[in-house]
C-alpha cells in the first residue's frame, strides 16, 4: 500500500526564506535517507534527480515507483527523475551526498573527476565521520571546494516517517543563504527545518548520537540507569571535542543532538540501537550489518571518534570502551563495569563572588531595561 504524506507543517506561510522553486538538485546514493530525501526535495519544488549506483537499481525504481528494498510502500513522485551515479550532476545547482561517511571521499574525487560545476553546492547527509583522520564531512568538503559551498542536514529523521509524517531537521552552513534554502525546500515540502551556521557542531552531534545509541542498545539489558550513563558518557565525551573545534552548544542541546538522540535510542528499527542489542548478544560486529540490513556507521566512526578525542588529549574512557566492545577485545560485562564506575571530569568551579552564567544574563536584562525589567524573588 502507497503510503501518502501527513506534513507537521504547512508550506512556506510567511517565512522569509528563499523561494526553492525550479532549482536543479541531485542526490547521490538511493537508500533509505538518500531516497527520503530526494522525495521531500521534489515535493519542495526542487527539479531533483535521484541517483543509483547502478544501471539495474535505476530501472527497477523506474518500474517500481518505490524504492522496494530501502523504503517499499512510498511512492517516488511523478517530478522526482532517477539516473545512475555515473551521468555526473550536470547543470545541478545542489548536490546532496546520502552515502555512507566512508564513502565521501570517493564520491568527492568522482565528482571532481565529472567536472563539477564550482558554482554547485554540497550538502552532506552523513552522520558519520570520514576515515582516516574522523573529520566531520563539511570538513573535508570545505577544504576541497570552500565552506561557502557546503552544507550537512541532521536532526531527528528515520527514512519513513519523514515522508510520511514528518521530521526535525536542521540544515547548517557557514553560508546563510544555503542554509536558508535548504530548509526552504524542507518547509515547502511540509517538514520542520531550522538554520543554523554551526556545520561541524551539529556533524559530530549525529556521530555522538550514532555512538550514544548504539552503547545504549548494547547496555539496556543490563539496566537502564546503565544504559541512560553509557549514552551520556559519548554525549559528553564528543561534546568536549566539538567545544574545542568551536562547536556550539546548542547543536548538542537541540534537534541536531539530544533530539536525534532520542529519536535514535527509541527507535526499535534503528541500525544503531539495533546494532548495540546484537554486540550484547554475542554477535560479532562484522556479521551484523548483514542482520541489520544497511551499514551501520557507528561501527565506523566510534574508532574514529575514539581516535580524535585521543588526538585532542581528551579523556574518553567510555567511547574508547566501546571500541573494545565493537572489536571484540572486552567482553560485555566488563564493558558494564567500565559505564557503571566511570566519573566525568570534575565541573569548572567557579571562583567565590564570580557570578554565574544566569547571574551575568539578569545583570544585563536589568542594565538595559532598567526598572522595567521584573524583579527576582
Amino acid at each position: 500500500m502507497t503510503e501518502r504524506p501527513r506534513p507537521l507543517v504547512a508550506p512556506l506561510r510567511g517565512v522569509n526564506l528563499p523561494n526553492p522553486r525550479g532549482r536543479r538538485a541531485v542526490v547521490i546514493g538511493a537508500g533509505s535517507f538518500g531516497t527520503a530525501v530526494a522525495v521531500l526535495l521534489a515535493r519542495g519544488g526542487f527539479r531533483t534527480t535521484l541517483q543509483t549506483r547502478t544501471i539495474d537499481q535505476a530501472e527497477l525504481l523506474r518500474t517500481d515507483g518505490e524504492n522496494a528494498r530501502y523504503l517499499a510502500g512510498v511512492e517516488l513522485p511523478p517530478n522526482l527523475k532517477i539516473d545512475v551515479i555515473d551521468a555526473g550532476p550536470g547543470r545541478a545547482e545542489f548536490v546532496f551526498l546520502g552515502v555512507p561517511s566512508a564513502q565521501i571521499g570517493e564520491a568527492v574525487a568522482r565528482l571532481e573527476a565529472q567536472g563539477i560545476d564550482r558554482r554547485t553546492k554540497l550538502i552532506s547527509l552523513s552522520k558519520g565521520l570520514v576515515p582516516p583522520l574522523g573529520v566531520p564531512p563539511t570538513v573535508l568538503l570545505a577544504e576541497r571546494f570552500g565552506p561557502e559551498r557546503v552544507a550537512c542536514v541532521g536532526g531527528p529523521a528515520h527514512a519513513r516517517e519523514m515522508v510520511t509524517q514528518g521530521a526535525g531537521l536542521v540544515a547548517s552552513s557557514v553560508n546563510q543563504e544555503l542554509a536558508e534554502t535548504i530548509a526552504a525546500v524542507f518547509l515547502q515540502a511540509g517538514v520542520v527545518c531550522e538554520h543554523t551556521d554551526d556545520p561541524t557542531g551539529v556533524e559530530l552531534a549525529g556521530a555522538a548520537k550514532n555512538a550514544a545509541a548504539l552503547a545504549a542498545g548494547a547496555t539496556e539489558a543490563q539496566g537502564l540507569n546503565a544504559a541512560g550513563a553509557a549514552a551520556g558518557h559519548i554525549f559528553a565525551e564528543v561534546w568536549r571535542l566539538a567545544a574545542g573545534m568551536g562547536a556550539q552548544p546548542e547543536s548538542f542541546i537541540g534537534l541536531a543532538g539530544t533530539g536525534d538522540l532520542v529519536a535514535t535510542a527509541l527507535a526499535p528499527q534503528s541500525r544503531n540501537r539495533r546494532a548495540g542489542e546484537l554486540l550484547a548478544a554475542g554477535v560479532p560486529s562484522h556479521e551484523i550489518p548483514d542482520r541489520v540490513g544497511q551499514a551501520v556507521e557507528a561501527f565506523e566512526s566510534v574508532p574514529l571518534l575514539a581516535a580524535a578525542l585521543q588526538r585532542g588529549g581528551l579523556d574518553a574512557p567510555v567511547t574508547e570502551g566501546l571500541v573494545k566492545l565493537i572489536q571484540g577485545t572486552v567482553p560485555l560485562d566488563e564493558w558494564v563495569a567500565l559505564v557503571r564506575t566511570t566519573v566525568p571530569p570534575p565541573a569548572k568551579w567557579r571562583a567565590a563572588g564570580e557570578p554565574g552564567r544566569f547571574r551575568q544574563w539578569w545583570d544585563r536584562t536589568r542594565a538595559r531595561f532598567g526598572s522595567s525589567a521584573p524583579r527576582r524573588g
